[in-house]
């Protein structure tokens, strides 16, 4: 292995400790970005065509609400079946009829209830997820398989932050940015997407949430903005692949 090499297969995973401060500091943020939205936001499209920016808090709030009373989960995976059966939800996977009853299901909440419900949810949500990520099971998604450990660890947070930066996008907002955080989720999308792929990179994101890694000597450079990169890994933006290779949102 080269000194490069080095450089990203050095760096660890999110995982223990630092996946629950992260996961807090996530939910934190997102609050404080929809308590930020005003009458004129709700109705804006986001980069999930199906939703605008209303349908997603609704998303959010199923979200968080499913993870903290798991009887909830189970209603919204139940019913999320029979809408994908009968194709009154979009996609293919669980996880999308679940996405559809969640937001279904809180259509008709203001969105100051919203705001408030997510709020009361999310401490419980963190309990549940640190209770069940020991549960021995793989699951497939469109970015690859997982473990119910990455799922509760790293995914959840990372779709959240996701999410943060669909809101911003849609509704004018700055994002706000720091390196030990949103920095430390975007390290850890690329150490993902590089074990994934296993070629030789060159990469440097820009912004706050940037840096450069490298794996193997001779391979094409990129230069990207950190934000538009991970938004690549996701599905979303002008490149919806970056050397072929997804990772799960």
């Amino acid at each position: 292995m080269t000194a490069r090499e080095a450089q990203v297969a050095s760096r660890r995973r999110i995982a223990g400790a630092e996946a629950w401060k992260l996961a807090d500091a996530e939910y934190r943020r997102m609050l404080e970005l929809i308590r930020t939205l005003g009458d004129g936001d709700w109705t804006r499209p986001t980069d999930c065509a199906a939703w605008d920016v209303r349908a997603m808090l609704g998303h959010l709030v199923g979200a968080v609400e499913g993870w903290a009373r798991p009887i909830e989960l189970i209603h919204q995976y139940r019913v999320g079946a029979k809408l994908l059966r009968s194709g009154e939800a979009g996609g293919h996977l669980p996880v999308d009829g679940a996405n559809a009853v969640q937001v279904r299901d809180r259509a008709d909440a203001t969105t100051a209830d919203l705001i408030a419900r997510y709020e009361r949810a999310t401490p419980g949500a963190l309990r549940w997820r640190r209770r069940l990520c020991w549960i021995p099971v793989s699951m497939q998604d469109d970015g690859g398989r997982f473990t119910m450990r990455e799922l509760f660890e790293v995914i959840l947070t990372r779709d959240t932050w996701m999410h943060r930066v669909d809101i911003t996008r849609a509704t004018g907002r700055e994002m706000t940015l720091t390196p030990e955080h949103d920095g430390r989720i975007v390290a850890d999308c690329v150490v993902d997407w590089a074990k994934k792929h296993g070629r030789p990179f060159s990469l440097v994101l820009g912004g706050p949430a940037g840096g450069r890694f490298d794996v193997g000597t001779g391979a094409p450079h990129v230069e990207i903005d950190a934000i538009e990169f991970v938004r690549a890994l996701s599905g979303r933006g002008v490149r919806e692949e970056i050397l072929g290779t997804r990772v799960v949102f």
